[in-house]
This record gives C-alpha cells, sequence and structure tokens, in this order.
C-alpha cells in the first residue's frame, strides 16, 4: 500500500526523532532525518540500522525488508534538503520559541501543500502555529517513548488547523502500525492530561503521612492492577521528566487545584534524585534493583476478639462472608460489645470521623477498603485512627491475614489509597469529556495505550461504580474542604442516576 505521504522529514534525531524515523521508514516512506548538531543525524541513522539489524536476528524482519528500510533513511545535511517532503515532523527541544522559529523557516522551504506536524508533549499546538501564513497545515503529532514500541500517538487540532491535516495523519499513524486518537489543543492533550491523576494523588498521600511509597505502591498494584505502582513509574521516567509536566499542566490551566505538583518531586528534582537513571529516587538502585523495604510481618494474636460490623459499611454483605470464611467470631447485635473490635468500611470518610458520628469507641475502631471486589484483589487493606489500640490493629490485620492475602495497615485519612486514586483519575478522566477534549472511546484507547492501565479511567469508573465513586469525592471533599475533590459535571449527571460512563451518549 502506498503511504499516505511519501517523503517525511524528521528535524531532531533524539530518542523520539529516531523512533518515528524507524515507523515511517517501514511503512514504505522516503525518510531524511535532520539535526542541527554536527554527525548528529548519521548517528541517529546508524543507529536505527542496528536496530533494523537486530530485528532481523530476531526473525521479525527478513533480509529484504532491512535492506529497502535501509535505502529508505537518508541524512539530510541542510533544511532546504528536505524542500521535496510532504510531511515535517519535528522533535527537537520543548521551547515555544525554538520550535516556533524553525516551523516559521520550514514555512518557506516545503511546497504549499506540505503537512507540518510538531511531537510536542506539553506545548500549545495553536501557539507554536500562531505565526504562520499556513496554519491550516499544522497539527500536533505526539508519540510517546520508545515510538515503535508505544502504539498510540496523539492527533492534535490547533485552533486553525484543517480537519484534512488531522485526517492524514491519523490515516499515516495506521500505515505505520500506530493507533492514533483526535485530541483538541488542550494542556497535556489526552494522555499526559489524563495521567494527572495517578502520581499527583499518590503523592498527596505520601504528604499526609497516610502510607510510605512501597506501601502506597504495593495496594495500587495488588487491588487495581497497574503494572507499576506511582512511585515506581515515577522512577523509571524520571523527575527530570515528570515533574515538569506536572508543573506544565497545572500552570496552563491557571493552577486548577486538580492538578496540583507536590513539593516532595521538586524537592528530590533539585536534589538530583530523579530515579532509576541516577541510581536514586523514591527507591535506591542497586545493580538496577529497587532496595525495598520487607512488608512487616502478620501479627501473632492468641486470643482474637470478636468482630462488629458497622451497618453503613460499603459491601457489608461481602464483608461479613468474608469474616465468616476467615473463621472470625462475628457480633450482630445493633451495637458492639465493649470487647469487640469494631470494623467500618466507609467511602471517603476517615475513620475517626465515622467512629465520631456512629458513636464507636475510636480505641477499637478499624477500617477497611471494601471498594474493591475482596475476590477480585490480591490485597486487603485496613485503616487505624489515632485512637486504635494496638491489639486491635494487630488483632485485625491477623485476621485479615488468615488465608495467606497480603495485608496493608495504614493511618487515617479522608479515603483509601485505591479510592483516592481511583476516584481522581475517574474525575479527571470525566473532567476531559466534559470539555470536549476527545472523545470517551478515544480517551480510553489513549490512556490503556499510553500509560498502561489495567483500564481505561471511564472503565475503571464503571467496575467501580459511578455512584461510589462520587461518593468517595463528595466525602473527600466534605473531609478536606479542597475543591481538588470537586466531581465533574459530567461524572455527577452519570452518577446521579446511576448510568455508566462509558456507553451514555449526551
Amino acid at each position: 500500500m502506498k503511504p499516505q505521504f511519501t517523503n517525511v522529514g524528521i528535524v531532531g534525531t533524539g530518542a523520539m526523532g529516531r523512533g518515528i524515523a524507524q515507523i515511517a521508514a517501514q511503512a514504505g516512506s522516503q525518510v531524511q532525518l535532520f539535526d542541527t548538531q554536527a554527525d548528529a543525524s548519521s548517528a541517529a541513522q546508524k543507529s536505527i540500522f542496528s536496530q533494523w539489524d537486530r530485528l532481523g536476528e530476531k526473525g521479525r524482519l527478513d533480509s529484504t525488508q532491512i535492506t529497502e528500510n535501509k535505502a529508505r533513511l537518508n541524512c539530510a545535511h541542510t533544511l532546504q534538503d528536505l524542500a521535496g517532503c510532504d510531511l515535517v515532523i519535528e522533535a527537537i527541544v520543548e521551547r515555544l520559541d525554538v520550535k516556533a522559529k524553525l516551523f516559521a523557516e520550514l514555512e518557506d522551504i516545503v511546497a504549499p501543500l506540505a503537512v507540518l506536524a510538531t511531537n510536542t508533549s506539553s506545548l500549545s499546538v495553536t501557539a507554536i502555529a500562531a505565526k504562520l501564513k499556513h496554519p491550516g497545515r499544522f497539527a500536533g503529532y505526539h508519540f510517546f517513548n520508545p515510538v515503535p514500541l508505544m502504539k498510540v500517538v496523539e492527533v492534535i487540532a490547533g485552533l486553525k488547523t484543517d480537519a484534512s491535516a488531522c485526517t492524514r495523519l491519523a490515516d499515516y499513524a495506521k500505515q505505520m502500525g500506530h493507533t492514533p486518537v483526535a485530541a483538541q489543543d488542550t494542556p497535556g492533550f489526552i494522555v499526559n492530561h489524563a495521567g494527572r491523576g495517578y502520581g499527583t494523588e499518590a503523592l498527596r498521600i505520601v504528604s499526609e503521612g497516610v502510607a510510605d511509597f512501597a506501601t502506597i505502591d504495593r495496594i495500587l498494584k495488588d487491588q487495581i492492577g497497574f503494572k507499576l505502582g506511582p512511585f515506581e513509574l515515577m522512577d523509571l521516567t524520571a523527575l527530570d521528566v515528570s515533574h515538569p509536566v506536572m508543573e506544565s499542566v497545572y500552570h496552563q490551566y491557571y493552577e486548577e487545584p486538580r492538578y496540583r505538583p507536590s513539593v516532595i518531586t521538586a524537592q528530590r528534582l533539585a536534589g538530583g534524585m530523579l530515579g532509576r537513571k541516577t541510581g536514586e529516587g523514591f527507591y535506591r538502585y542497586v545493580d538496577g534493583a529497587a532496595q525495598i523495604t520487607p512488608e512487616p510481618p502478620v501479627p501473632e494474636v492468641a486470643d482474637m476478639p470478636p468482630v462488629w460490623v458497622s451497618p453503613r459499611a460499603a459491601r457489608r454483605a461481602e464483608l461479613l462472608i468474608l469474616l465468616k470464611n476467615l473463621g472470625a467470631k462475628i457480633e450482630t447485635g445493633a451495637s458492639p460489645s465493649p470487647t469487640a473490635l469494631t470494623l467500618v468500611a466507609p467511602l471517603g470518610f476517615d475513620i475517626t470521623t465515622v467512629a465520631v458520628v456512629e458513636r464507636l469507641d475510636p480505641a477499637r475502631t478499624v477500617g477497611i477498603d471494601m471498594l474493591v471486589d475482596d475476590a477480585a484483589s490480591k490485597r486487603r487493606v485496613l485503616a487505624t485512627n489515632p485512637a486504635t489500640r494496638p491489639d486491635m490493629r494487630a488483632a485485625a490485620h491477623s485476621l485479615m491475614a488468615r488465608d495467606g492475602k497480603a495485608v496493608s495497615v495504614i493511618r487515617d485519612s479522608g479515603g483509601f489509597v485505591s479510592q483516592r486514586v481511583v476516584s481522581t483519575i475517574v474525575n479527571i478522566a470525566s473532567d476531559i469529556c466534559q470539555q470536549g477534549i476527545c472523545s470517551p472511546a478515544d480517551l480510553e484507547t489513549a490512556v490503556t495505550l499510553g500509560l498502561g492501565y489495567p483500564l481505561g479511567p471511564l472503565a475503571m469508573g464503571n467496575l467501580y461504580g459511578p455512584t461510589n465513586v462520587l461518593e468517595v469525592l463528595f466525602n473527600m471533599q466534605t473531609v478536606y474542604g479542597d475543591p481538588r475533590y470537586r466531581p465533574s459535571p459530567w461524572l455527577r449527571r452519570r452518577g446521579a442516576i446511576g448510568l455508566s460512563l462509558l456507553h451514555v451518549e449526551e
């Protein structure tokens, strides 16, 4: 099949430029590499050639394909050498002035119908194109690193971008083996915008002293199914990449509280604790392996107290079945006996507030997170309040670990770790839909392919229940008095009448 663009120019030969050049040549386009640094283009060409040779050794490309790919990849010595290109993709430094200057030069070099595209991850496409004579042919074309493996690309329309330019770029993405998603020109586009909920809320939880980095990572992997915990992920991407994105989205949205960055990452960035590449981040690395403190052992409790479950507990019937299966002695009275371990299972509220409102003895009250179906989770999470007695904490931990399932015990806060992070992710995604930044389907595709989440954020909301997510947000707003937990109107409308998030059209 003839490629959508026959001659493609790539300006910038770093990791992103190399990756885009590789898949463009594999799609059948003649590709020219250009970089202002001497010998950078030839070094990039050699690197891509080596990559193809390795793919040949693994049996993923045959010798004919390798030869043809190499013949299509060439170096340009000046920008003028890109005059014959019908598409030029820029992948240079993330500076608005530098990108705008480059495209102003390219506009006078390429043919009038050639498409110009920026691989920016955080800058406004409209702003880059503001001084172009023909902004209609200019669009955002945001790939993710490593380009050959990350199979999603955001196609971003600026305010003056012609629809035909985006259509051609989307078609070309498919020819390169990628999945295009259409985004409006807003801060963070889809992926970097939707991704704000995961790391920023986890950082807030740490800053409140609720749990440490490793515990939060364990909970979100074992309860929700994330491949990497938020702190493992930030160590992998490195804070010199992730923290500036946090700040960029926050400031571009005029200090919207939902996107507020954390002083924790700012301090670590200033101190050079960037993650894996520096040997120390949220974890310390020895020979590439994270040094993680082992989990505390399960307490040994000789005399297990009876257990009383609050009638207001989330998933109360399931919790009672779980306790029965664990061999607990369950009290069924209207109130707990003087010796009973009291279990509450709130959504969004802190354990202290629940104990006070329900007139329970705080010293014997422990919370359990029941947002997630216990059978679908690899970990149970308990929370104490400041007055919880050590013997009651130990009894709850020991009881919940009787069947061998992992148990984490965290400190009191509004909402458990998974409740807070999931609800924040769903709320931000709902706000993206509210703003019309992309379609719900493209949102799900972009997040699952671009961020590797176990589910798209709207599917996540469907799984755990829009009404449950709303309850967590409303209650957390009550606990914290913070607008960052303000539910999106898009979510509020659906949750109010019990409709799914993913399949309802306005």
